[in-house]
């Protein structure tokens, strides 16, 4: 059998190439370094897992400016032109404070203010509306049967002096009670004891007025038409009469509202009712006298909120010269403050409302800062009475609180996590019996 010409072709080949190979390993072969000799099993130092003692671990780097995103090594913030801060295990405290370097207490801006010892004895200032005083009203009225003939008021809100003539009316009745008083003292020769009196109280009695009957005596004569006066001086502000109608017992002719004093509902806050009492001082001004002021007294606190605005109304009861106020207008009240005693007073920017309770940041020292609960009083002028869980002299944080409260927030879970992860991998290294239940 013949062999084919190409198989010796590819076996010269193999063989012109692994001659090749040969000589380059012989030839061209670099020479393998000296290695040192072993050092001593003394000066060799393992490389450290866990930081030494007095060093701190670094659990990450991130922005103080943006505290949310986390980086795993140094270098610039992608946020702010600003390097980015490493957070150190042993920062968190197991009480929710945080430990803050001064550099960056800077940039988070924090401030404090002093925890200082004072009164919110602060003015108290509302806004009002000016109403009719109700106590000071009369109403005229109808005191028998007749007939309107004449009216001297025709409008409402028109302005009477007391004792100026209202309307001018005809009671039949009156007419004959006053003749019949005239008979009895013709007739009364001492013969009929009393007559003349009893005639008198029928006239009193079918509520003719004391003018009236005290003019029949006098005069000797029948007075018809009974002219209706004023009791007090205010303003008419209802008319419910016309000349020419009839009269009824008891129908109501003419109200009247005094002007001398008038009242303010006054809108208070429902955070400062327990400041608002009864007797308490009060001042009033109106856009439309500026130069004057108008001074009264609480004189009610109605129990009664407003759903919308969640106020009060203070009814004061204010003097009125010259009735200048009227009713409807808008007046700024001043309540007078009353004494009160001495509290704790921080800034009420420095307080967290978390709903179910109200926190402060402590400053203390190497910059940390501990939240502590406290429990609030009155607040007046952008400062609050701490009643309970501060101390005179006390450092509060009053600016960047919340970034100082999302920081421990932040470290702490950190730290918890980090505290879950290492008992997870005790319990996994330990033996059965090791491993807690």
């Amino acid at each position: 059998m013949r062999t084919k010409p190409y198989a010796f072709i590819a076996l010269a080949i193999a063989l012109v190439a692994a001659l090749a190979a040969t000589a380059y390993w012989l030839n061209g072969r670099p020479e393998a370094p000296a290695l040192p000799p072993h050092p001593p099993a003394a000066s060799i130092e393992p490389i450290p897992s866990t930081p030494k003692d007095g060093e701190r671990r670094v659990l990450y780097w991130h922005d103080p400016m943006v505290p949310g995103p986390r980086f795993d090594k140094p270098g610039k913030s992608p946020f702010m032109d600003m390097e980015l801060v490493p957070v150190y295990a042993n920062e968190v405290d197991k009480d929710g404070g945080v430990r803050i370097i001064p550099g960056v207490q800077q940039s988070l801006g924090i401030r404090t203010a002093e925890v200082r010892k004072g009164s919110l004895a602060a003015p108290l200032q509302v806004a009002g509306s000016v109403a009719y005083n109700e106590r000071d009203t009369a109403l005229v009225t109808a005191r028998n049967s007749g007939y309107v003939e004449k009216l001297h008021v025709r409008a409402t809100l028109q302005s009477v002096r007391r004792g100026e003539a209202l309307a001018q009316v005809y009671v039949p009745e009156w007419v004959a009670a006053q003749e019949e008083y005239l008979s009895a003292r013709r007739l009364d020769d001492g013969r009929f004891e009393g007559l003349t009196e009893a005639a008198r109280q029928r006239m009193a009695l079918t509520g003719m007025p004391e003018t009236v009957i005290r003019q029949v005596e006098s005069t000797g004569s029948v007075h018809a038409r009974v002219t209706l006066y004023a009791p007090i001086e205010g303003v008419v502000t209802e008319l419910s009469v016309r000349e020419g109608a009839t009269l009824s017992i008891g129908m109501p002719l003419f109200r009247i509202n005094g002007m001398r004093t008038v009242w303010v509902d006054a809108e208070v806050p429902e955070s400062a009712a327990r400041r608002v009492r009864p007797g308490l001082p009060a001042k009033a001004h109106s856009a439309a006298y500026p130069d004057q002021t108008f001074a009264g007294k609480v004189s009610a606190l109605l129990p009664q909120v407003n759903a919308t605005t969640r106020t009060l109304k203070a009814r004061l009861e204010l003097l009125n010269p010259g009735a200048r106020l009227a009713p409807g207008m808008f007046v700024t009240v001043r309540f007078e403050p009353l004494q009160r005693g001495e509290y704790l007073i921080v800034p009420s920017e420095a307080l967290i409302r978390t709903g179910t309770r109200t926190v402060v940041f402590v400053t203390e020292d190497e910059g940390r800062f501990a939240p502590v609960e406290v429990m609030t009083g009155a607040e007046a002028n952008g400062e609050t009475e701490v009643r309970a869980g501060l101390e005179e002299g006390q450092r509060v944080v009053v600016s960047g609180q919340f970034l100082v409260d999302s920081e421990a927030s932040l470290r702490g879970t950190e730290t918890r996590m980090d505290a879950e992860e290492s008992e997870k991998a005790g319990d996994a290294s330990a033996t059965p019996s090791e491993r807690r239940p």
